[in-house]
């Protein structure tokens, strides 16, 4: 499977928003946690669905994203990310956005 023919029938594709933060910026989450917060839930209200999943990593690696959200549609992804507190302020240094294909025999896929 190659991304240019798109997952196999059955598999759900998904993209992974992923932030990055220079050493230090753990430091102003909590400072701008509460209008990520706000935003999150606004931008949830305004894009129902969206992010499937949204939260940190509880113990930074070097080189690793510090958090992870999850969500239906690239675009939108792309939206939220360009909008967060945690980016606008400079708390992430760097976001990318990675397709995901969700396996059909996944515990989430199965119940819908």
């Amino acid at each position: 499977m190659s991304e240019e023919s798109g997952p196999a029938a059955g598999w759900l594709p998904h993209y992974l928003l992923l932030y990055f933060s220079e050493p230090g910026a753990r430091a102003r989450v909590g400072e701008l946690f509460p209008a990520h917060n706000a935003y999150a839930r606004a931008f949830a209200q305004e894009h129902p669905g969206e992010p499937l999943l949204i939260g940190p990593f509880p113990e930074p690696e070097d080189g690793q994203p510090g958090a992870l959200s999850v969500f239906h549609d690239r675009d939108v992804a792309a939206e939220f990310a360009a909008g967060d507190p945690f980016v606008v302020q400079g708390a992430v240094s760097e976001w990318r956005i990675r397709e995901w294909w969700v396996s059909p025999t996944s515990a989430a896929v199965q119940a819908d």
